[in-house]
């Protein structure tokens, strides 16, 4: 081993700069602005098209041929390595495929001299080693990247000529099985996720709780009894919350009406049938099922208030206000919140409480009438004015929750979405309760949310274990590198030719190119 370094005695630590040509973007005016990219020509490569070792063609722009030729640095071939230097800093990736192209202000071109495997310094970039260099020369803003000259100095543990190729074949053997399980351990996961819908689907086609209707005959009621049970649990509903507005207006009138009295609830509407040529084309029900509205069980929409607000998460003794991220297809997250600065605008019926059933007005596509019911409170945060709270006059909030979360009941939602981006929609609240949505009795209901969660519980667990051994997919792949780059993955040949007689090769190299780049220069001025 050589003297306070950790690789072998054949090889040697150099720099990246040393053994590498390291490319920029072009600068100066030839430079191409998005108004100069164009739908064909040459493939104009930013940060963002390089993922998971690869350049991907997605959403890619071009250079024309004319613009392409005026470029005087920026331009790769195949075997070049793209390597990010700025936003996401460290991303790399090998050129396989695309001839010729250029690359954006935040990517650099890293081309190996010759003497030096590509391949060898494309795993160096990936790995811890180069991971560390990068802390050693962030600038540590908020916007992290390196300059040429930061990468320049990396340190690069050089291994001889020939165990260059020793390690790579290593590597790449040793990669191709772990992609190969990684790849299937992603399928599993995407399988998952198709299986979960295909619960939510029979679940509210009346499939998942055949069985239980075949031996509960006597708890089935047909439609029409279901709807007179519904209206009297409205009817309920109402009665109590009217009951306790007299309660609050006594109180009111007591104390002088100093403070502001809330509305009288409104008794609730009939229910309406829903035309026949709105459910057409939604799946069959059984017999004692039916097509309701969900404003049928909906008696109270809450939203907050817009209000600027502190971007950080409030303390403790803090009132903070719910982000729209707050709203997760998983679980409330109280951590998704900002801070109220404004005593003035605090009120308490805003206050977020267990068991609230939370549901997103204003999101990206994805995501708008995204819900969720509160488990976990701990803090005093307020409904935003893109975050509602639905309470319920009758109906079993699981069942909903559920529902809006099927593929039926995301259709229903993106029907009745609005908006003119395409990546932020908005659902009003009268929409909401127009949401069409198959209904059964609560004894049912009830097994139906029971069977479904249990499903899905046992899928969550599943999915928990792929994630983990994704990540330990990934702790290996790692590790493998962290050998590969420390002369730990493959033995050392005595034989081999030291590392720093390929080393004066590649400076020579090195020197030459510079001198007739300089000569070229030259005659060019």
């Amino acid at each position: 081993m050589q003297a306070g370094s950790k690789i072998p005695e054949t090889w040697v630590l150099s720099q990246l700069g040393d053994t590498c040509q390291l490319i920029n973007g072009d600068r100066g005016k030839n430079y191409p602005s998005k108004d100069k990219l164009t739908d064909s020509g040459f493939p104009f490569v930013n940060a963002g098209h390089i993922e998971n070792g690869l350049i991907s063609s997605d959403g890619m722009k071009f250079l024309s041929n004319e613009r392409f030729d005026l470029l005087n640095s920026g331009k790769f071939v195949i075997g070049d390595i793209l390597f990010c230097i700025r936003g996401s800093l460290g991303k790399v990736a090998i050129n396989r495929n695309i001839e010729s192209g250029a690359i954006a202000s935040s990517l650099i071109i890293v081309r190996s001299y010759p003497y030096l495997l590509n391949y060898l310094v494309f795993h160096y970039l990936s790995s811890p080693l180069a991971r560390k260099m990068i802390r050693k020369f962030d600038n540590g803003t908020a916007q992290p990247n390196l300059a040429g000259a930061d990468l320049a100095r990396f340190e690069f543990p050089l291994p001889p000529a020939s165990e260059q190729s020793r390690i790579v074949a290593k590597i790449e053997a040793l990669f191709s099985k772990l992609d190969n399980g990684v790849e299937a351990l992603k399928t599993a996961r995407k399988q998952l996720k198709v299986y979960r819908q295909t619960v939510l689907k029979h679940a509210f086609e009346g499939k998942l709780t055949a069985r239980w209707r075949r031996e509960n005959m006597d708890k089935l009621e047909p439609p029409e009894r279901l709807l007179a049970s519904i209206r009297k649990e409205r009817q309920i509903s109402y009665q109590q919350r009217l009951k306790d507005w007299q309660a609050e207006f006594e109180a009111w009138e007591k104390n002088g009406r100093t403070n502001k009295m809330t509305r009288m609830p409104k008794e609730p509407a009939a229910i309406q049938v829903v035309p026949e040529d709105e459910v057409a084309d939604l799946p069959a029900l059984p017999s004692n099922w039916t097509y309701m509205r969900f404003g049928d069980f909906i008696d109270s929409i809450d939203a907050g208030k817009s209000f600027k607000c502190d971007e950080r998460r409030p303390a403790i003794s803090e009132i903070g206000v719910a982000k729209v991220s707050a709203l997760t297809w998983g679980e409330y997250n109280e951590e998704e919140s900002k801070t109220c600065i404004d005593p003035e605008k605090v009120n308490g019926k805003y206050f977020i409480n267990c068991g609230d059933f939370l549901l997103s007005r204003a999101n990206t596509i994805e995501l708008v009438g995204a819900c969720v019911i509160a488990k976990r409170v701990t803090q005093k945060i307020m409904l935003s004015d893109k975050t509602l709270r639905l309470g319920f006059s009758c109906g079993i909030p699981q069942y909903f929750l559920h529902f809006l979360r099927s593929h039926l009941g995301r259709n229903e939602i993106m029907k009745r979405s609005t908006g003119n981006q395409e990546s932020m929609r908005n659902i009003g609240q009268d929409r909401i309760r127009s949401i069409i949505l198959p209904v059964c009795g609560d004894d049912e209901a009830l097994e139906l949310v029971s069977q479904v969660e249990a499903k899905l519980a046992n899928i969550d667990a599943i999915t928990s274990d792929i994630d983990g051994e994704l990540k330990r997919s990934e702790t290996l792949r790692q590790s493998i590198l962290k050998k590969a780059f420390s002369g730990q993955l493959v033995p050392q040949d005595p034989s081999d030719e030291p590392a720093d007689a390929l080393l004066e090769r590649i400076l020579a190299v090195k020197a030459e190119q510079h001198e007739a780049s300089n000569n070229k220069s030259k005659r060019s001025s």
